[in-house]
């Protein structure tokens, strides 16, 4: 594909995006051979080579992820590689309500329990700095693997941390890689060391799936290296031999492109729910489930889970809403809210909700269920750096960690008042426009562009996410024919140009209702007599009864 074949909107949007010539080219390719070396990370070499003598003297290997599905997809992907070498390992996570996130000294323990001597940890280890120092006392050569921002007092002493934000690392598009981008660039590396052994090894493409779901949830950023990696992984999903990835779609949806939306909103939340709420094993298990029945089995629980999840959510979002509502001000620049029985796992997706609603960056709080501490999540707007904010409050946290947009926390509850003290001082201190978020769209269409091939050709700027941003357009002269209020939240809508008033679009808007500083639909049809509105909107596409239709994804409605 070449930026002069896609559709002319596109080709605009390429261009406002600063996206041309041989940085659209870049862009818009798929060549894997052009990516730099993933394996070029300190330790890489001296992990890897570890975990080949483990592999020839038969010693147990265990692999430990964190909870959410950058951990998940991290520890299937390297469960999988194993499998392919005929050897099989032990998989260990830990609990959010128990454990917490990280590796801990009792990891160890458990770890040792299975006989397990070489222990690799994915997506979490890099402050986890007692537990590296109680795996030298065990006699466990533990491997950290991980993304995260390298901020202890310093960097743990396991046996080989591979970590491309490591603090003496050189900046590189290797520093956008998610967990499991990291745990796929050390199977390639253990890989290379066995054919250069003389040892037979099969093809690992086959694993970029899993790369392609932990980037995109993860909210990596979509780098060319990301967007290559994530492309590839998405292409293999239909027809991959993995059936827990299979469960994830209806035969229908096999025979189309699988979207980062999919992904995100579907598949993301589905993984991430048992860690939620209870346990993440039985996510685990799905993705490295070996039947098709097996995997049934595991994704039914799932559905369970994240059915009781969306129920949870839906109600602490309300209670926070309500309590947004009584301290938000103009002076507020930044919401921080508590309430004592809040479910922890779902604080992160309540944030993330406020920011949505509020446009500005959002800590939710909630009681631990150690006595005295409070854990939170925190999610950024706009450009602010939420973690280089959090800092600001090192002192007063027992732990912390995360990146640019999403980080949590745990405090003594004595801590509250002088910590929302200073994060407001700290981030009303960020000039506004980097901390709200703003309103973004990227072009004009006419009625006359939304087409079917526009449609199509969004598929090759896929996968969207951080830092490639689904685009947004603006089509001015719009009114409003019906609209339709479904579950109490969403809008359903059908609209009609001015200029082509006999043509009609339909449009859904997800969770509209009670948004802040949005009209209601009523205002919209009885103004628009007045003022013919202008419509800010995503495409896709509406797949039901074998039907495929085109439709506006709403996100304003400008009056």
């Amino acid at each position: 594909m070449t930026q002069q074949s896609l559709h002319p909107a596109l080709q605009r949007l390429l261009e406002k995006r600063g996206l041309k010539g041989d940085k659209a080219q870049e862009y818009l390719s798929w060549n894997l051979k052009d990516i730099p070396d993933i394996t070029q990370m300190h330790d890489m070499q001296k992990a890897a080579e570890r975990i080949v003598v483990a592999l020839t003297q038969n010693e147990k290997i265990g692999i430990y992820g964190d909870y959410d599905v950058d951990g998940a997809t991290s520890c299937a992907l390297l469960y999988h590689f194993f499998q392919m070498l005929g050897v099989h390992v032990e998989t260990f996570q830990p609990s959010r309500f128990v454990e917490g996130y990280g590796i801990h000294p009792v990891s160890i323990d458990n770890a040792l329990e299975k006989n397990v001597s070489v222990l690799i940890s994915v997506d979490c280890g890099i402050s986890n700095i007692e537990t590296a120092e109680y795996a030298l006392q065990k006699n466990i050569d533990l491997i950290i693997t991980d993304h995260h921002k390298d901020a202890a007092a310093h960097i743990p002493r396991a046996y080989a941390v591979v970590n491309p934000n490591r603090r003496d690392e050189p900046q590189s598009e290797l520093g956008s890689l998610a967990g499991v981008g990291v745990a796929f660039a050390l199977a390639v590396k253990v890989r290379e060391l066995l054919l250069a052994a003389g040892q037979k090894v099969e093809s690992i493409y086959c694993l970029l799936p899993f790369v392609a779901i932990g980037t995109i949830c993860d909210l990596a950023v979509l780098t060319p290296l990301n967007l290559k990696l994530s492309r590839h992984g998405l292409k293999q999903i239909p027809t991959c031999k993995y059936p827990g990835l299979l469960a994830f779609f209806n035969p229908e949806e096999l025979k189309a492109e699988v979207t980062s939306e999919k992904i995100a909103f579907n598949i993301g939340p589905m993984i991430n729910s048992k860690g939620r709420l209870d346990h993440p094993e039985r996510s685990l298990l799905l993705l490295i489930a070996s039947t098709a029945a097996e995997a049934r089995e595991h994704y039914q629980h799932l559905e369970i889970s994240n059915r009781d999840r969306r129920i949870i959510q839906a109600e602490v979002v309300d209670s926070a809403k309500e309590v947004v509502k009584t301290s938000m001000s103009s002076h507020t620049a930044i919401n921080i809210v508590y309430a004592p029985d809040w479910h922890e796992g779902v604080v992160g997706i309540v944030a993330s909700k406020l920011v949505e609603l509020y446009g500005l960056p959002a800590i939710v709080l909630t009681n631990a269920e150690e006595k005295g501490i409070i854990k939170g999540s925190a999610r950024t707007a706009g450009e602010l750096n939420i973690f280089e904010c959090l800092e600001s409050c090192r002192d007063l946290f027992l732990k912390f960690g995360g990146h640019k947009a999403a980080a949590g926390m745990s405090f003594k509850a004595e801590n509250l008042p002088l910590i929302r003290e200073r994060l407001q001082a700290v981030v009303a201190k960020v000039p506004e426009i980097l901390r709200v978020k703003q309103e973004r769209w990227d072009i004009e269409l006419s009625p006359e562009d939304i087409s079917p091939q526009l449609v199509r050709d969004l598929i090759h700027l896929e996968p969207f996410g951080n830092g490639n941003e689904r685009p947004v357009f603006r089509m001015k002269g719009v009114k409003l024919a019906s609209f339709r209020i479904l579950k109490d939240a969403h809008v359903k809508w059908t609209f009609s140009p001015l200029k082509a008033p006999q043509t009609h679009f339909s449009g859904i808007s997800f969770n509209y209702l009670g948004k802040w500083n949005e009209p209601s639909p009523d205002d919209v049809f009885q103004n628009q007599e007045k003022t013919p509105f202008t419509l800010q909107f995503g495409l896709g596409i509406n797949r039901f009864n074998g039907n495929e239709t085109i439709q506006l994804q709403v996100e304003k409605i400008l009056i």
